[in-house]
């Protein structure tokens, strides 16, 4: 039986693993959704190849899952996933939509699998406080006004969690991007043994805002 976390590389789904490891969960296995479709309701899409070196730097078991990403349908692909790999218990970091924990608390019931949700409804200053102070996450996607393609790249860090308070209180964006309006991917935190370095990186425009495309990084000493 294996104890997973649903990975997608994000600030979320790191968090979650962390706070898994601190309520003393052992995690087996990390599983990354890798779908087709970018406006997928239900899986991170920016820079999820780039999963597998943070696993390594984990150093924890790491698998893909292609889906298609088709909505509604590319639950079958998480729920095949998850029976194949034997899960009896999942960590995922959801922080507030209904829409991603129903339909995994769905699936969970039909597994018997316990599902745990370290952040669910986490205050928003907490958790972005807890990611400044302790880990290196940039922004990888942005599409909400108020959120300009200046910040591709940049670290999500107290500067910026003060740019997302202001964009909150002018436009109503979720400061934690649970609409969607931002993505971002973990370089380092307490956990990994080595850190991410990009090496080579381009901005693709995507809509109203854009996309931090990472074409290149490796792992380097955190010495």
């Amino acid at each position: 039986m294996t104890n997973a976390c649903l990975f997608s590389g994000g600030k979320d789904s790191t968090l979650a693993l962390h706070e898994a490891v601190r309520l003393g969960i052992g995690i087996d296995l990390l599983i990354t959704m890798r779908s087709a479709n970018r406006e997928s309701y239900m899986f991170h899409y920016p820079n999820v190849g780039m999963t597998g070196l943070q696993a390594e730097a984990l150093e924890i078991p790491h698998v893909f899952v292609e889906t298609a990403g088709e909505k509604e349908r590319e639950l079958d692909d998480l729920e095949r996933a998850l029976s194949e790999n034997d899960v009896r218990l999942l960590v995922t970091g959801a922080t507030s939509s209904r829409y991603q924990a129903d339909r995994i608390n769905a699936i969970a019931k039909r597994l018997g699998i316990e599902h745990v949700a370290p952040l669910w409804h986490v205050e928003p200053e907490r958790e972005l406080r807890e990611i400044s102070d302790s880990f290196d996450a940039i922004i990888t996607s942005v599409s909400a006004e108020g959120l300009g393609t200046e910040l591709l790249g940049k670290r999500l860090d107290a500067g910026m969690a003060e740019r997302l308070r202001e964009a909150s209180r002018k436009y109503g964006i979720n400061m934690l991007f649970e609409g969607g309006e931002a993505e971002t991917f973990v370089l380092d935190a307490p956990l990994f043994k080595k850190r991410i370095e990009v090496r080579e990186a381009h901005v693709e425009k995507a809509g109203i805002g854009g996309v931090y495309v990472i074409d290149r990084a490796e792992l380097r000493s955190k010495q």
